[in-house]
């Protein structure tokens, strides 16, 4: 182990005594540090209707100070600030650390009530809470453990319903086999508010634009005995206001229909209403929708905006599709805020008002259960605020290890409404330069300059009509990008050209991209014949070559993220791409072989291949700002037919900074093979199998902490296409002797709209080395990587 590194971890252990020690020290006669509480649930209810001690631990009143480590870190930085200074120096210990939580006797036993009321809501009504304080297991701490028991639960023996609005019963009774409230179910006070909630929902979706949870209220009848509750639902009518005693007015719950759209692209929300209706005169009808500006040219196209409003007149109200009309809107993404303001047309009005708009195939529920239903009109006003128009991004990445320096920057223009459709148009510059450190070599710098040009439009653009009455943010986007690349043995640049379709679900959870066309030119204009030769590896020989991609690609996500927002979370990615299948089919039929045996186009060897790969990812919450994070990807590629071994680019390879974080990218694998004697890092292969996990812990304010372990590697498939190392080949009889391991801590700074990351890996097996040496025993700074990084890793 260096010098360094035993210094290094010397001021670590020291630090980390220094904040175990002497943070009780300004501490009086009889107060304790609140060291640690502890909820024990209830072992002897099964774990279906147990309650856990995450849902409990919101309902204690104290809870301890912040761990580093295990230690008092931040009570021992607040210790070091002079309670009788007040300068910057005393105030900036404070600011990091946190004031020491005291053991309050009080707060202690207000807390074991809550527990108890929160039981009592979940229908234990002869649940009991004991605590016990322990101050003697160290000096002048505390140590709270809460025991919880939940004893028999009351239960569900009846269920009724009293419609006081009786025009609503029917619409109710066809749903209640979506009821959360079931005969038998435990009485639990939390699913009856749920109850409520969902059943507003329900009628907000058909027309019901005032109803509220207020509308409905129980009557529970616990007289039977028995732990037996009986449970009376009434539906109440509609309050219109008060008469001059003071008595409520009612009437039955009116469904409502949306009268008239008035939509404001250019909505400006400094400005008063009546400034605003001074400024907007001119109105332009379409479809339905009146499309309100200041000169009469909106700035958007009418035809734009009734694509992504899927509300209109004549229709009756839904708060599912006010919901996706807001989304729709934002999702264009020309939008910076919208707002959806409903307002109900006075009945005197009601009685004069023609609904003309007979609709373009956009349905709605309408009750049909009664014909004397008493109708209202809304008015509706979408009001958009555009944002810049125009707009200009820098990004910056860069990472090191013991071999390697690199930096990246690229500057991007966006202009969001290019033509009034809300087309997209971004430009972007790449600018890229590498340096190695490797003392065997003469050539250490590489560069590399990217030009990309891209032009989305917020809808489907096909020679036949494709329906998006389902799908959510449908889009097509053209894209042409340039890459030159000055590596120090070779020089290549890469032409690509895709025509893509992107869409979504409607609930937001499943992403799915399209790209029909996908061609890619890959000229090779310069390679060090020293270099080349230096590659005993045929396959990896063959992957140098000019070629060109000419194929179809498409991409499937699934993210659950937006229903449980900081909460537990999947992620699941899955990308298949086909290259040269349908070229080869007409080369075939029209063309001939080359001498070396396959087709040209161009003059130009195209690849035949296939590739696919699938990512799935968990995140587990384990307090509040503490997760476990794990990912496991898989992906393979298969050269045929015109190709001998897959293109360099689309070659599989670990490392950096979202992979094996203990290796640079391209330095580990494939399989055993010994580790390459080249200048510049070429270890790729057909497969990749790799497993992550790490877990995120707060540190203080914005910076977030985490540890984290990395497994994997790649292989190639062997075969009889170009020849390749067997000790590089997959073998199910071997691969996980092969697999590559590191560990790690990783630095992240939370700027609230990006994440800055630092990992430091640490390698532990490298399969590269002789065998003998795979295990990594000693520290060395070689056997480490340093990676820097925009965003989680996964």
């Amino acid at each position: 182990m260096s010098q360094r590194l035993r210094a290094i971890l010397l001021l670590c252990v020291l630090g980390i005594l220094c904040s175990a020690c002497s943070v009780t020290r300004r501490l009086s006669q009889g107060e304790y540090l609140l060291q640690k509480v502890r909820i024990e649930d209830d072992n002897s209810i099964q774990k279906s209707e147990r309650i856990t001690p995450m849902e409990l631990e919101q309902y204690v009143r104290q809870t301890p100070n912040k761990h580093f480590l295990g230690t008092n870190f931040y009570v021992w930085a607040y210790n070091l600030a002079n309670p009788e200074k007040d300068n910057w120096w005393n105030n900036l210990k404070r600011k990091v650390g946190e004031e020491p939580v005291l053991l309050d006797p009080m707060l202690t036993q207000r807390s074991a009530q809550n527990l108890k009321t929160y039981m009592d809501s979940r229908g234990y009504y002869s649940s009991t809470v004991n605590y016990e304080v322990d101050t003697t297991r160290r000096s002048k701490r505390a140590y709270v453990t809460y025991r919880t028991h939940q004893g028999e639960p009351y239960r569900i023996k009846s269920m009724a319903y009293d419609f006081r609005d009786k025009q609503l019963a029917p619409v109710i009774e066809s749903d209640t086999a979506q009821s959360l409230i079931k005969v038998g179910n435990i009485f639990d006070i939390t699913a009856l508010d749920r109850e409520r909630e969902r059943i507003a929902a329900y009628l907000n979706d058909r027309g019901y634009y005032n109803f509220s949870i207020n509308n409905i209220e129980y009557r529970v009848d616990t007289l039977g005995g028995d732990r037996k509750v009986g449970i009376r639902m009434i539906v109440k009518r509609n309050i219109t206001g008060y008469d001059e005693r003071g008595q409520a007015i009612e009437e039955n719950n009116r469904v409502y229909r949306i009268a008239e759209i008035n939509v404001l692209s250019d909505y400006d929300p400094s400005i008063d209403r009546e400034e605003r209706d001074r400024l907007m005169q001119d109105t332009l009808y379409y479809k339905g929708l009146n499309i309100i500006s200041r000169d009469g040219k909106p700035n958007v196209r009418p035809e734009v905006m009734h694509a992504a409003i899927p509300i209109s007149p004549n229709t009756t109200y839904s708060a599912s599709e006010v919901n996706r009309t807001y989304n729709e809107i934002m999702s264009l993404g020309y939008f910076k805020s919208a707002r959806i303001v409903f307002e109900e047309i006075p009945r005197e009005e009601n009685e004069k008002l023609i609904v003309h708009y007979a609709g373009d195939g956009r349905e709605a529920y309408t009750p049909r259960q009664f014909d004397d239903i008493e109708e209202g009109y809304l008015r509706c006003q979408i009001l958009a605020s555009p944002t810049l128009k125009q707009g200009f991004n820098v990004e910056l990445e860069g990472s090191t290890t013991s071999s390697f320096y690199g930096v990246s920057a690229t500057v991007g223009y966006q202009n969001r409404n290019l033509f009034r459709g809300v087309e997209t148009l971004n430009t972007s510059v790449t600018f890229g330069h590498e340096y190695m450190k490797a003392p065997r070599t003469s050539r250490r710098r590489a560069n590399e300059v990217g030009l990309t040009a891209g032009l989305s439009f917020p809808r489907f653009i096909a020679p036949f009509n494709i329906s998006t009455r389902n799908v959510n943010m449908p889009r097509t986007k053209v894209e042409l990008s340039f890459n030159y690349q000055d590596r120090p043995y070779y020089r290549r640049d890469l032409t690509r050209a895709t025509w893509s379709y992107s869409w979504r679900s409607l609930n937001g959870r499943y992403n799915y991209q399209l790209r029909p066309i996908d061609l890619n030119w890959i000229h090779v204009g310069y390679i060090d014949q020293n270099f080349f030769s230096s590659l005993e590896n045929e396959y990896l020989r063959q992957s140098y070559f000019t070629q060109a991609i000419v194929g179809l690609s498409a991409s499937y996500t699934y993210n659950n993220q937006g229903k449980n927002i900081g909460g537990n979370a999947t992620l699941m990615h899955a990308n298949f791409e086909s290259s040269g299948n349908v070229l080869n089919l007409f080369e075939r039929a029209f063309s001939k072989k080359t001498p070396e045996g396959y087709y040209n186009i161009l003059g130009v060897r195209y690849s035949q291949y296939v590739r696919g790969d699938i990512s799935l990812s968990r995140k587990i919450v384990t307090g509040e700002k503490t997760a476990f994070a794990g990912r496991i990807f898989a992906g393979v590629g298969v050269p045929y037919g015109n190709s001998t071994a897959l293109p360099f680019d689309r070659l599989f390879y670990v490392g950096g900074s979202n992979s094996m974080r203990g290796w640079t990218p391209r330095t580990l694998g494939p399989g055993n093979t010994p580790a390459q004697d080249t200048p510049y890092p070429v270890q790729m292969g057909d497969m990749r199998l790799e497993a992550n996990l790490e877990f995120r812990f707060p540190i203080w304010g914005m910076f977030h902490g985490a540890t984290f372990v990395d497994v994997g590697n790649v292989w190639y498939l062997g075969g009889k296409r170009a020849q390749v190392p067997e000790d590089g080949v997959f073998r199910w009889n071997r691969f996980y002797k092969q697999l590559g391991m590191n560990t790690g801590l990783g630095l992240r700074v939370d700027i609230t709209f990006v994440i800055l990351r630092l990992d430091w890996g640490i390698q532990l097996h490298n399969p590269n080395m002789p065998t003998g040496e795979r295990w990594i025993h000693n520290l060395r700074w070689e056997n480490t990587a340093l990676n820097f990084g925009v965003g989680y890793p996964f």
